[in-house]
């Protein structure tokens, strides 16, 4: 199974530090995309190895709190996300130093903790835009879904 190769993380098809997983080469030649074999679990798929970009491009137009996060994947990008799925990215990002935290009062109820990208944040966010657009026209070109 392409799950079971030591080092291979086929639910993002990214590697550890951030780049392309070296796994790539040898799950795509098991036949399908990350192991996924269903539609479900291949949008589930896709989701994974965007939301990080994701919620560094929220973060990009403005400061937010978890639950801020989750509602705007929610409703403005269609992410169906959980506070569960975002406090641990949230917590690697912090971990990476592509995000930087700060507590604050809120009008009802506990403090909340803002999350702000930092300049590190920036760059992969920068990094992941270029990538992006020249991955999305190749497929684009390939799927023959160009607009």
């Amino acid at each position: 199974s392409p799950a079971l190769r030591q080092g291979c993380e086929p639910a993002s098809g990214w590697g550890r530090r951030g780049g392309p997983s070296p796994c790539l080469p040898y799950l795509a030649t098991q036949g399908t995309l990350w192991g996924v074999t269903d539609e479900a679990a291949l949008t589930t798929a896709l989701r994974r190895g965007t939301i990080e970009y994701c919620v560094l491009a929220l973060l990009d137009k403005r400061e937010l709190y978890g639950v801020e996060l989750v509602h705007q994947l929610s409703t403005g990008l269609g992410m169906t996300t959980s506070e569960g799925t975002m406090y641990p990215l949230l917590s690697r990002l912090r971990r990476n130093g592509r995000i930087a935290t700060t507590w604050r009062e809120a009008p009802a109820g506990p403090p909340r903790r803002y999350y702000t990208l930092t300049a590190d944040g920036e760059a992969a966010l920068t990094h992941f835009r270029t990538e992006w657009v020249t991955f999305r026209s190749g497929v684009d070109r390939i799927l023959g879904t160009e607009s």
